[in-house]
């Protein structure tokens, strides 16, 4: 049986926490990456595949300290050739959010076990 098609969401916690955003704009920093990286990977048969389904799509948002850890989860990613879209509010040049393209959750879940979900 194959596994549950993902896509993980990873928001800065010190957004909310420390500095104050509304919760509204880390809402938007989640849409804008989870929509842009469903966007550049559209033509991958996984991400057909989840999109395909859309009233069964799976998402999980999870929550990382801050910018210097969510920069480097997205270089594990990158090195590690997992497809997703490091999210930078401009013009601050900030980097708020990473999502992944829609993956197979037994090939993708290892690298967010030690994140908690964003409550």
């Amino acid at each position: 049986m194959a596994s549950v098609i993902i896509q993980y969401v990873v928001l800065r916690s010190d957004l909310l926490e420390k500095l104050a955003w509304p919760l509204g704009a880390l809402i938007t920093q989640a849409c804008h990456a989870s929509t842009a990286i469903i966007h550049l990977t559209k033509d991958d048969p996984v991400c057909q595949q989840y999109v395909a389904d859309l009233d069964n799509m799976h998402k999980v948002v999870l929550k990382i300290s801050n910018e210097e850890e969510l920069r480097n989860l997205s270089k594990t990613l990158t090195e590690e050739n997992v497809e997703h879209k490091l999210w930078i509010e401009q013009p601050e040049d900030v980097a708020t959010c990473l999502a992944t393209k829609p993956s197979h959750k037994n090939n993708v879940q290892k690298y967010f076990k030690k994140l908690k979900l964003f409550k």
